[in-house]
């Protein structure tokens, strides 16, 4: 690329080439730089251990937007997507088990084995989360109105959200206890087993460092649940070739319409002029000018990194300072000579809760205590783990005979107390989270061949997630919405003229979404149409 780039975008995960796609379709010049060696930030799939290759960080489709999957015809590109036959099983403690997914009529069966009651009120469960979910879906593609921008932002609001002011009380009602209450306060007003009400409330603790208990860790619940699957809305799936087939395909389709991608290529410092972004200057002195600096890192990260300190107003920084991130997460990918051989569910061949999301969970007070005990000590004692088992539907991971497994880990603290580094903590908790899951399955401590370990601190190195959070800051309501990532710049528009923001730090959230990506480009363009006429 010649000239200076019309647009430069800082950083190739998944939303930033989206992003720069929409811009480069529509005529601009596009440049993006990366860090790393590979595109794909979080959603990449890269060998841990010889002969095996997995998803390293972002492990499993559901949230990716059918409307960029289209434009961006990732499938004719060879995206291919498989569904898990069921959604997940939870082996229970004292050797039952619970198999959520399949059906309503299969998952109404598995229910009774615990509580007819919630067998018998799981239609209307599902009918009132799918009413919700759809609202959601729709308002994921649009700007979230700016507060303080007058009747034009409340307008925009009553559009947006109208389709919830037209729902029954009923229903308002359980809006109002989803963005409010805990996980925990919301599902007791719905069943009574405490097995059914840790399969639901396990999503509410994904990528969020709280407790069950915490109030607003029920909208976290809801934030999984509006995903589909190849047009099957709240559908869970594999990507083949992992989580880089969907990256390695957004690169082809930017390329397709002239991106110019840079590699290697890490960004030092964000240069502001008069008050104005201008440019970058990369780790290598070399410097990169443009009209429109577009960052995919997160908000922490953007604003405490790239742009110096004097370039931001004092109240500025200290919202910056004051924002959440962190979601308590320890990433595990595993190599395994068999497949694991659960006390509750035996067989090391390949059966349907292999190919699930396989949760370690089996209550909410489990799920609570891993918290406290992450408060207190760094790490809980019981940790949360979800593993997914790809290579049970993808052989391309593994040799014959052999699997990966994805281990997904609650709650680990960002920070460490007393002062203690991830560097001399990531092997005991490690060893600690395949003792977890050695427990439900015995032969699995002596199956790991090989395994990858990323910590909170790890995440964050690798692939810049300020405190190894997966959402780029906490979905909680304070930071959602109108205000993620900051009340009055939720227009994908930074602190500075000519400086925008595309991460899953800007609405609607976390999650391979794409949606932050096609938004900010829409906004782009807008800005791009009024300054050229």
């Amino acid at each position: 690329m010649s000239k200076d780039p019309d647009a430069l975008i800082i950083g190739a995960g998944h939303n930033g080439l989206v992003c720069g796609f929409y811009l480069a379709r529509a005529g601009l010049r596009v440049k993006i730089l990366e860090r790393r060696s590979v595109v794909g930030g979080a959603a990449v799939t890269e060998e841990f251990h010889p002969g095996f290759r997995n998803s390293v960080a972002s492990y499993t489709v559901s949230l990716l937007n059918p409307k960029v999957i289209a434009d961006m015809a990732l499938t004719a590109r060879g995206l291919r997507v498989v569904e898990r036959p069921i959604s997940n099983f939870l082996p229970q403690p004292d050797g039952g088990y619970l198999k959520l997914g399949g059906g309503l009529e299969r998952t109404q069966t598995e229910f009774r084995k615990f509580s007819h009651h919630d067998a018998e009120v799981l239609p209307a469960y599902y009918d009132m989360l799918e009413a919700v979910a759809d609202v959601l879906r729709a308002v994921a593609l649009k700007t979230p109105p700016n507060a303080g921008g007058g009747l034009r932002a409340l307008l925009a609001a009553a559009q947006q959200l109208g389709p919830l002011a037209g729902q029954s009380v009923a229903r308002q009602s359980a809006v109002l206890d989803l963005f409010t209450k805990s996980a925990r306060s919301f599902l007791d007003s719905w069943f009574e087993s405490e097995a059914v009400k840790a399969a639901f409330g396990f999503d509410a603790v994904v990528g969020n460092y709280a407790s069950p208990d915490t109030p607003g860790s029920a909208y976290v619940l809801l934030h999984h649940v509006f995903g589909e699957v190849n047009g099957k809305k709240g559908a869970w799936g594999h990507a083949i070739g992992g989580m880089g087939a969907i990256t390695q395909a957004m690169r082809e389709a930017c390329e397709s319409v002239g991106v110019e991608i840079e590699t290697e290529a890490p960004v030092a410092q964000i240069l502001v002029e008069a008050g104005r972004a201008v440019g970058v200057r990369l780790a290598d002195n070399r410097t990169v000018r443009s009209r429109r600096i577009i960052s995919n890192l997160g908000p922490k990260h953007l604003y405490q990194r790239l742009i110096a300190a004097e370039d931001l107003p004092d109240a500025f920084r200290r919202r910056v300072n004051g924002f959440k991130a962190g979601s308590g997460t320890f990433r595990m990918n595993v190599a395994l000579k068999e497949l694991p051989d659960f006390l509750c569910l035996p067989g090391k061949t390949v059966a349907e809760h292999h190919q699930s999301g396989i949760i370690i969970a089996p209550t909410l007070d489990y799920m609570d205590r891993a918290y406290l005990d992450a408060k207190r000590d760094g790490w809980s004692t019981a940790p949360i783990v979800e593993m997914l088992i790809p290579s049970t539907v993808d052989e391309t991971l593994a040799p014959p005979g052999q699997h990966v497994a994805s281990l997904f880990c609650q709650q680990f603290a960002p920070d460490l107390p007393d002062g203690r580094s991830w560097a001399d903590a990531r092997l005991i908790c490690a060893d600690h989270i395949i003792e977890t899951v050695n427990a439900y399955a015995p032969n699995f401590k002596d199956a790991v061949i090989g395994r990858q370990i990323l910590s909170p601190a790890d995440l964050d190195a690798v692939f810049g997630l300020a405190g190894g959070d997966i959402m780029h800051g906490a979905m909680t309501l304070d930071q959602l919405y109108s205000a993620r990532p900051f009340l009055g710049q939720a227009d994908y528009r930074g602190a500075l003229p000519g400086l925008y923001l595309c991460s899953a730090g800007t609405h609607p959230g976390g999650g391979v979404t794409g949606a932050p990506g096609h938004n900010a480009a829409r906004e782009i363009l807008a800005d791009a149409r009024r300054n050229f006429g």
